[in-house]
């Protein structure tokens, strides 16, 4: 490239170069650094790499397999991981051992000659290990760092939801790797100096109850966000530790973790007040961890007195409607919730108490079932719940359906009482049904005119959801995402 009287492009100062390349995407920084080696020296300033985005596993990053990605990480950490100020890891499927995600970058379709389960399986034990020994070696005496987030896939790691031993055993025998991350993680921990966020969603083995007795004055002084999630273990958070993290502000836990105990901590004068707290309740996992001891309405009435700002995300995995009824309490400021099922059904009394409670905080209302059937909620066509929803909610403003049948005619309600406000709308075609008693009323194709009809009580072009991947996708990869942004709406 030639510039002004002939001079080249390699007489700029690297200063005005590295300016330049901030304007890249990290991988066209990557790629523009083989050009020459001034660029490649120019395009690993620090200052270009304060935050890196990383999905690893099903050729998400850069394509092939999880074990072909190990040296590219590698490569990378080694590079940056010193000076990273922002690191996010995603440990994704590997090989089209999950249901595809759809629009998730290296997704990958279930092939015939695919190995064996446990082969596939063991595979991803292996990659899963290495890849976070590096990532954690790689950022232990990083003092700078001020925002981890971590995310396993849980398919990957846990076979049909429950911690499998014996298939950890095979690939790590005596828990020497893993005890290995669980010691460089408490060496980043205790070596940092300024975390603000700290998150740790599904990643096997890495985070146990006495990791946050590492984390160093400064860093319990300074952190904002705390993330634990593993329904698989015990509680991660003790109120010992949660008492040092005064300036806490968005906390996400596992709904049996936030205790009556946890709850009147938070409620303390002598603390920053919570704004956002994000809550999965894992239908499985109750009878390992009980809802006995959770915070009450007493609980909640004196957390909201002392955070008026408060608002809660809740996603509820295969819970049966008994159980939700004991956990959605009056005084529970619920912004968010997220009903997903495989096998329990949420009821129309469910729907109604949560329109009736949280008429006045309820945004966002995303059902999902994955099943085959796709039962009625309402019993009388005439009082659906949904529309009932729709109605009460006057803030609602995403509303997510899958797995349970909605009558047109009910559709257009909702489009017409939320008008512009409900933003999202966003419906599976094989959820919505027709009354074979309106359809001799009607004119032309029945689609076209619930189209036309749900577009214009919208304001907006409309159309329902043809392919239910757009709609269903990984639970706990969705309540991760969702959590993230959730919480830095704080």
């Amino acid at each position: 490239m030639a510039l002004y009287g002939g001079v080249g492009a390699m007489a700029l100062p690297s200063e005005l170069i590295v300016h330049i390349f901030s304007f890249l995407s990290d991988r066209d920084k990557l790629r523009a650094s083989s050009v020459c080696s001034r660029w490649r020296e120019c395009l690993f300033y620090p200052s270009l790499w304060t935050e890196l985005k990383l999905r690893v596993g099903g050729g998400a990053n850069w394509g092939g397999s999880g074990t072909e990605q190990t040296p590219r990480l590698e490569f990378l950490m080694r590079k940056f991981g010193s000076f990273v100020r922002e690191l996010h890891l995603e440990v994704a499927a590997v090989e089209g051992y999950l249901s595809p995600l759809s629009g998730v970058e290296g997704r990958m379709e279930p092939v015939e000659s695919d190995p064996p389960l446990p082969d596939r399986w063991k595979n991803a034990m292996i990659t899963y290990l290495e890849q976070v020994l590096c990532v954690l070696g790689c950022i232990r005496n990083n003092r700078n760092i001020q925002k981890l987030s971590l995310y396993g896939d849980t398919c990957i790691l846990q076979d049909e939801g429950i911690l499998d031993s014996a298939y950890l055993n095979q690939v790590d025998q005596g828990g020497k790797k893993i005890k290995e991350i669980q010691q460089l993680l408490v060496e980043v921990l205790s070596n940092s100096r300024q975390i603000k966020w700290l998150s740790s969603a599904f990643m096997l083995g890495v985070v146990t109850p006495c990791s946050l007795a590492s984390l160093s004055n400064p860093s319990a002084g300074s952190l904002e966000h705390l993330g634990l999630l593993d329904n698989q273990l015990p509680c991660l958070v003790s109120p010992v530790e949660l008492e040092r993290l005064v300036h806490l502000r968005s906390l996400a836990l596992d709904f049996c973790d936030f205790t009556s105990e946890l709850s009147h901590l938070l409620a303390g004068g002598d603390r920053a007040p919570l704004h956002r707290l994000s809550l999965m309740l894992n239908g499985a996992a109750l009878e390992a961890k009980p809802l006995d001891g959770t915070a009450s309405e007493d609980d909640w009435k004196a957390l909201v007195h002392r955070s008026a700002n408060l608002r809660v995300y809740m996603m509820a995995l295969d819970v049966c409607s008994q159980d939700l009824l004991r956990v959605l309490k009056p005084s529970l400021p619920l912004e968010r919730i997220h009903l997903d099922s495989y096998s329990t059904l949420v009821t129309d009394g469910t729907l109604e108490l949560i329109a009736q409670q949280y008429n006045k905080t309820l945004s966002h209302f995303v059902l999902m079932r994955d099943d085959t059937s796709f039962p009625d909620l309402s019993i009388n066509r005439n009082e659906d719940p949904l529309v009932l929803l729709a109605w009460r909610c006057v803030h609602l403003s995403v509303l997510v359906i899958h797995g349970y049948t909605v009558w047109s005619h009910n559709l257009v309600a909702i489009s017409r009482l939320r008008g512009s406000s409900l933003k999202v709308l966003a419906v599976s075609e094989e959820s919505i049904d027709f009354d074979p008693d309106q359809r001799v009323f009607m004119e032309g194709d029945p689609v076209h005119n619930l189209v036309k009809e749900v577009s214009l009580g919208l304001g907006r072009v409309w159309h329902p959801s043809m392919d239910s991947n757009l709609v269903l996708s990984e639970p706990t990869q969705h309540f991760h995402r969702e959590m993230q942004s959730f919480s830095l709406g704080m």
